[in-house]
């Protein structure tokens, strides 16, 4: 197959495995077709002169059988696949790295933008539940988040761009793809059960290309995925969870991490912005916009666990009384440690505690495990590498070195 992005596996390190990806070479302005969402390739051929039906046709062929060589789209007539390989080009972001950890999680860094570009990183990681195996893909949405939240790696990278449709919805297509690379095209399926809206930024300040890609995402000439089973995440961006609410019915996450706005402050600074009591609104309301399936029953509580800092007996119970009155359910999260991170995981026996506080009073609560993070790939850890135009990368390290200098003195 003669594809936008190809990537060979051999003499690829297990776990480590750096990729020099041939990229099919396009003319100047050639139009990306991986990005559009159905009404837009549909207007996309009619202004063409074709019938808008081609849009389903094609869409089958790039996102249910991962073909980007128009040649190989035998129901499309020759004069029309001539006409489109002259026009347009199926392009996912480059992969310049991907990482394969030994249990199963698989890590992505790809380039985005011109000449060197950015880069950001992409896991999947992959579960058995009732339902079988199930495969979750970590979709980032931004180069770098501008958010700063205190425990995440990535906001300590500053903020670029925000990404396009194509390249957010290139995450999943080569996330399927790297499964069905030696599969005929015929016998290919789609591989990713499951996505969050939880990598790299903050997906509701990329509004408009996030949505369109998460309705790629439900479209059933595309990836045909359940509602249940995409996930927005969020740091409490509260006007715009209410316009999610209106435009589609996905699930949501909210990355709460404090149960009080004094600590939330200092974790996740959008606190000062949208305090408890306006998150806990907007969840409120999001839960009451009536869906078609039950992906709004609740809303998931992401609660990342801080030796000494969130994780207390009181925290626990001040997270109970928060939540009394949202249907919800809480995930604990260890945290992962980075380079000159300045806080430490909780201890095993206080996150049982924690837990055991919570389900006693009735609600659902799991500990996340932690998966790839001999790659990089756990919670908290996704960086890339970004043009830092805030400098806060800098600003941080030296904080933290006068801060390690201080406590040296003393000592």
């Amino acid at each position: 197959m003669s594809s936008a992005v190809v990537v060979s596996s051999e003499n690829l390190d297990e776990k480590q495995q750096s990729v020099s990806t041939p990229v099919v070479q396009s003319v100047d302005k050639k139009v990306n077709l991986l990005g559009m969402s159905r009404p837009e390739l549909e207007k996309f051929f009619e202004d063409l002169g074709e019938k808008k039906f081609r849009a389903g046709q094609v869409m089958k062929w790039m996102h249910q059988f991962f073909v980007t060589d128009f040649a190989e789209m035998s129901n499309i007539s020759g004069k029309l696949r001539e006409k489109l390989e002259k026009i347009c080009e199926i392009k996912a972001p480059e992969v310049v790295h991907r990482n394969y950890s030994k249990d199963g999680t698989r890590k992505w860094v790809f380039r985005v933008g011109d000449g060197e570009g950015s880069l950001v990183e992409t896991v999947l990681i992959p579960a058995e539940d009732k339902t079988g195996a199930r495969k979750t893909l970590c979709i980032s949405s931004q180069v770098g988040c501008a958010l700063d939240c205190s425990f995440c790696s990535t906001g300590k990278q500053g903020f670029q761009r925000d990404l396009s449709p194509a390249e957010i919805i290139g995450q999943l297509w080569m996330a399927n793809y790297s499964y069905m690379e030696d599969v005929p095209v015929a016998e290919r399926e789609r591989t990713v059960t499951n996505v969050v809206m939880m990598g790299m930024g903050e997906p509701l300040l990329n509004y408009d290309a996030v949505l369109s890609s998460m309705q790629l995402m439900l479209d059933d000439f595309a990836y045909g995925m359940s509602k249940r089973r995409v996930t927005l995440s969020t740091s409490g961006v509260v006007p715009k969870i209410d316009q999610l609410a209106q435009d589609i019915d996905v699930a949501l996450a909210i990355s709460l991490h404090a149960p009080n706005d004094e600590l939330r402050n200092e974790l996740v600074p959008i606190n000062k912005k949208y305090p408890l009591q306006q998150l806990i609104a907007a969840c409120q309301r999001y839960l009451a916009k009536d869906g078609n399936e039950s992906s709004r029953r609740h809303v998931t509580i992401e609660y990342v666990m801080l030796d000494g800092v969130n994780d207390k007996p009181e925290h626990a119970q001040q997270l109970l009384k928060l939540l009394k009155n949202l249907p919800s359910k809480i995930n604990l999260i260890p945290f992962n440690p980075f380079p000159h991170a300045p806080y430490g995981r909780s201890s095993r026996n206080r996150i049982i505690a924690f837990q055991k506080t919570l389900s006693d009073a009735g609600f659902v609560c799991t500990i996340r495990q932690t998966r790839g993070d001999d790659i990089d790939a756990a919670c908290g850890q996704l960086v890339g590498q970004v043009a830092d135009r805030t400098r806060r990368a800098e600003q941080w390290k030296k904080k933290v070195a006068q801060q390690q200098e201080i406590l040296r003195t003393q000592g």
